[in-house]
């Protein structure tokens, strides 16, 4: 059975590595992207089976990311879930309305996060 594959999407390289040693423990293939324009371009490239967001990145917000990738007919159906600090129930709902499947606050539960990407990666 092929891995799924998941991009990480983060401007903070620990926070990459940790999600991608417990991604890859779990048997998924992991690609990291560390600013938004980076992660928009390997989402595109790639076409993984969902992506990890982080809402403040460097040269693209995770928003307009999202944004882009769900009015695409070729990429809306990527599960994105946002990973972030940003924590106010209107960020939350900016990431439903621009096409998050899922929002967790930072620091999260990682056994919520593995939950999560059980349920959209089957």
């Amino acid at each position: 059975m092929k891995k799924k594959r998941i991009l990480v999407v983060d401007d903070h390289p620990p926070v990459v590595d940790m999600i991608k040693i417990r991604l890859e423990y779990e048997g998924y293939e992991v690609l990291e992207a560390y600013d938004g324009q980076e992660g928009l371009t390997k989402a595109r490239e790639n076409n993984p089976d969902l992506i990890i967001l982080d809402v403040m990145l460097p040269k693209m917000n995770g928003y307009k990311v999202s944004r882009f990738l769900k009015f695409d007919r070729k990429y809306r159906h990527i599960p994105i879930i946002m990973l972030t600090s940003r924590a106010k129930r209107s960020d939350a709902e900016k990431g439903k309305i621009t096409g998050a499947d899922a929002y967790l606050f930072k620091p999260y539960d990682p056994k919520r996060l593995l939950g999560l990407i059980e349920k959209f990666t089957q």
